[in-house]
């Protein structure tokens, strides 16, 4: 059935102003006005799935500089409950919030939550994971339970597939079911005047899917755009060119959200695509399991090693934490005390907070490209296991695989990134670098984080990173990735520049690193 287009109408519930703009990359620093607040972009946003951040009060996460948190709809539709919700006045009173709030429509459970649920084109039938009853989640009820929080930025009810499936038609099927649920969603917001409504660019990793997606979508004329169905396991090589082909084509005058992403290279990377707006359990749970975020990566406060460690976990932190706790400290307590994840929650996301805080400063002062070399250079220094153009060869796994075979039996349509070269028809790929969380298997991240760090966190940590990258920097538009003097850099790369080469000068005598960047040839083209 076709659906019925809804046009949107700017909202008087949100204003958004370009203030730089990086002249290297699509990177961007704006400001964003909602009824509760206004937040400066790009922006890291901290999830508070049932009104609160695991192990932290609200006071302390707007300490840590948070303008903009995360609520969940399913799950606070469920418990308080929408009626609930309504009679205590939003979820602002709720748990004592005065800045701004932005709420996932309950569309991602049907990722995580799939065995308990049953897709129709009606909506979402769940079955409770804490009582075992069941609830049918519709575009109109999730706008219902939306309205009774009273976010500022309320999503669209979105039909979420694993992004890592291969079923070409049910991705098809996914993406035209979001843009009617969209439509109904529209048509059900009973507060367009103060609450704004964003929908979800669909179509997984196939590139003909996200652009029919993002045709349809951006007719609505919504007061910003989100980009969904990602950081759920794929190789980086799939993930950035998604993004990419996104932000290129949204409003430039109006908010883009990479849903579902928080490890710090992936918000350097999507910031230099365009996006403006991020959010990831990621800093709270991981700190539940004894892991600081640092700007080498993260450090595993369990390991012995830190027995004696007398510093602060970041002497450049300006979080409590780091002013009145030890690494010392901090290592009696991981994984067997509760205030050890008090403690260390207050740090993550403290330092996501200040590394948003980097990267808008570095937009306006016109040095995001010198911004990107530094961070890129400290989070991988000293390790031996950087890219190199021979590890990257010969690795193929089983999803690689199943993507092949998927991409041969619809023609090479899947939007795989290639490049040929050498005469004898050589084809060199990106692959094995994992993204998100949840889905971290292969890289080991997730092992690493659930099972035994001291064993497995180094490994797990940068081995799902690193063993992916290739040293051609024209493998992927979206990103030029190389090998240099032993280190990781990392240097966006926007594609409507002519044919040429991007060239990389160490100059190893000088002691300092020289970039020139030049235009880059790619054959994926959104």
């Amino acid at each position: 059935m076709a659906s019925l287009a809804v046009k949107g109408t700017p909202s008087p519930a949100l204003s958004f102003k370009v203030v730089a703009e990086c002249g290297r990359s699509l990177a961007r620093t704006s400001l964003m006005t909602l009824p509760h607040h206004t937040i400066e972009l790009p922006a890291f946003m901290p999830v508070g799935t049932q009104g609160t951040m695991k192990g932290l009060l609200p006071q302390q996460v707007k300490d840590a500089g948070a303008g903009l948190i995360l609520g969940n709809t399913y799950h606070l539709g469920t418990r308080p409950g929408k009626d609930n919700m309504a009679r205590l006045g939003g979820l602002h009173k709720f748990m004592d919030w005065d800045r701004a709030l932005l709420t996932d429509s309950g569309g991602f459970q049907m990722v995580s939550l799939l065995d308990l649920a049953e897709i129709t084109e009606e909506g979402v039938k769940f079955r409770s994971p804490y009582d075992g009853s069941e609830c049918l989640l519709t575009p109109e009820e999730s706008i219902a339970i939306q309205n009774a929080i009273g976010a500022d930025i309320m999503m669209q009810l979105d039909d979420v597939v694993n992004v890592v499936e291969t079923d070409y038609k049910r991705f098809e099927l996914a993406m035209h079911r979001t843009t009617r649920w969209l439509d109904r969603c529209l048509a059900a917001n009973k507060n367009p005047a103060t609450q704004n409504l964003f929908p979800i660019i669909q179509g997984g990793l196939f590139p003909d899917l996200r652009q029919t997606s993002l045709e349809q979508l951006t007719a609505r004329d919504a007061p910003g755009y989100a980009i969904g169905g990602l950081s759920g396991g794929e190789d980086k090589d799939r993930f950035w060119p998604v993004v990419l082909q996104c932000t290129k084509q949204l409003p430039r005058q109006k908010p883009r959200y990479c849903m579902g992403v928080g490890v710090a290279p992936d918000l350097v990377v999507c910031c230099a695509l365009g996006v403006d707006m991020f959010d990831c359990v990621y800093p709270t749970r991981t700190a539940r399991f004894g892991c600081a975020l640092v700007d080498q990566g993260q450090i595993n406060l369990k390991h012995k090693k830190f027995n004696g460690d007398f510093r602060p976990i970041d002497e450049a932190c300006e979080c409590s934490t780091c002013h009145h706790y030890t690494r010392a400290y901090l290592h009696t307590l991981v994984t067997k005390e509760p205030v050890a994840c008090h403690l260390v929650s207050v740090h993550n996301i403290a330092y996501q907070m200040k590394l948003m805080r980097r990267i808008r400063e570095s937009i306006k002062a016109g040095g995001f490209e010198a911004f990107v070399q530094d961070f890129m250079a400290e989070y991988y220094q000293g390790k031996e296991d950087y890219p190199t153009r021979e590890r990257g060869e010969g690795k193929k796994g089983a999803r690689d695989e199943a993507w092949e075979e998927e991409e041969e039996r619809r023609g090479g349509g899947g939007g795989r990134v290639e490049r040929s070269g050498g005469g004898g028809g050589k084809v060199e790929r990106v692959s094995g670098l994992q993204s998100g969380f949840e889905g971290l298997n292969e890289a080991g991240y997730r092992e690493a984080v659930l099972g035994d760090f001291e064993a497995a966190e180094e490994a797990g940590r940068h081995a799902g990173f690193l063993t992916g990258f290739v040293g051609a920097p024209d493998v992927n538009p979206s990103l030029a990735l190389a090998r240099l003097e032993g280190l990781l850099l990392a240097l966006p790369c926007t594609t409507d520049q002519a044919e040429g080469q991007t060239q990389w000068d160490p100059s190893p005598h000088s002691g300092t690193r020289h970039l020139t960047v030049g235009p880059v040839t790619s054959q994926w083209d959104p």
